[in-house]
């Protein structure tokens, strides 16, 4: 094969934690008899909540193929690239196993939120019944030399305030603020998605919400932007080219001598470019992009709704009106346009073998 396949999870194989009919009738046709992969294949995903190997789990289960945590490319794995930031002390927010997450991504002295707020007791002050009885300064030396950004937490204002706390006391929590402290420490961030699908009828929050909190709550404060060292995560450049890394290893590991000419984005867009005064140290750890295309396939079993109708009064102003995503992105509208548009999974390989005339 002269072509790979970058397949979105949520909204494209399942919705929540139900497997959209489509796709195991999608994934038979993958596989051989003896369930290897007929083209290389990476699962992309926004989430940021676990390990590789469960989420892999948890796939080969759902579709019934065998997948290793080799095809699985969650939003926090191109952490591994950034290694000047491993032997520092992080505070990491987020949900699920967070401290194995980050040393399994090589952070050696990851703090949680939860243990800085158990150091810190009277930092976190909204909830009256979480505010401690006794008023005593615990001495906790600690201080965070960056913050990574995993995914959305479950108590937003106890992250918020932390987080804050962190970032205009140049990793000193408990201390005064000090706004002249600019640009702050380091910021890394997963998942930029304002909103994903799970079993509702409607999209819900995603990590992104949470991010246009944080930054808005900075800027009110201080007057001044947050910066993030990096973004990563769908639809980021860095996301793109690490997959992209993840398709040639497969192929190096199986008698498939024939580049790898074009990859089909199965529910995402195109990479979209950051900002220019982003850290980039990262590209010298990867090969140049070597596909010479990435053509994007939309499915419609997830956030988008093809009979949505925009507004009469909004249509002057589109490009304004539906691009969700991150502020740090340039907005091109043709890298958000989809390539092609199916119904559904099973309908986008389909398409794709008949693109490259690929007989199953």
């Amino acid at each position: 094969p002269s072509f790979g396949f970058l397949f979105d999870i949520d909204g494209v194989l399942v919705r929540g934690k139900t497997p959209i009919p489509a796709a195991r009738t999608a994934f038979q046709k993958l596989v051989n008899s003896q369930g290897q992969f007929l083209v290389p294949v990476v699962f992309v995903t926004n989430a940021g909540n676990c390990l590789r190997q469960k989420k892999a789990d948890q796939l080969s289960h759902l579709l019934g193929v065998p997948i290793s945590q080799d095809q699985v490319m969650m939003s926090h794995s191109p952490l591994r690239m950034f290694k000047r930031y491993h032997e520092k002390c992080v505070l990491v927010s987020g949900q699920g196993p967070l401290l194995d997450i980050a040393q399994d991504l090589g952070f050696c002295q990851p703090i949680t939120i939860e243990t800085l707020r158990e150091k810190h007791p009277l930092l976190d002050a909204v909830d009256h019944d979480r505010r401690p009885n006794v008023l005593v300064r615990a001495y906790f030396c600690f201080k965070a030399l960056s913050v990574v950004l995993f995914g959305e937490p479950v108590r937003w204002e106890t992250s918020l305030q932390l987080i804050i706390d962190v970032l205009l006391t140049s990793g000193y929590p408990g201390n005064p603020y000090h706004h002249e402290n600019y640009p702050h420490i380091p910021v890394l961030a997963c998942n930029m998605d304002l909103m994903w699908v799970a079993e509702a009828q409607s999209p819900r929050f995603g990590h992104g919400t949470f991010m246009v909190c944080l930054e808005n709550i900075y800027k009110k404060i201080t007057g001044k932007e947050l910066k993030y060292e990096a973004l990563m995560g769908k639809p980021s450049r860095l996301t793109y080219l690490y997959a992209e890394q993840l398709l040639r290893a497969q192929a190096l590991h199986r008698p498939w001598h024939q580049p790898i000419h074009t990859l089909y984005a199965v529910g995402g867009s195109a990479a979209l470019s950051q900002d220019d005064d982003m850290d980039h140290g990262w590209e010298n750890q990867l090969a140049p992009a070597a596909a010479a295309h990435c053509r994007s396939v939309l499915v419609c079993t997830g956030v988008y709704n093809p009979h949505a109708e925009v507004p009469l009064e909004t249509r002057d102003s589109l490009t304004e009106a539906v691009f969700h995503g991150h502020r740090d992105f340039r907005f091109d509208p043709g890298l958000v346009e989809p390539d092609h548009i199916v119904p559904d999974v099973d309908a986008a390989v389909d398409l794709v073998f008949q693109l490259e005339n690929f007989p199953p």
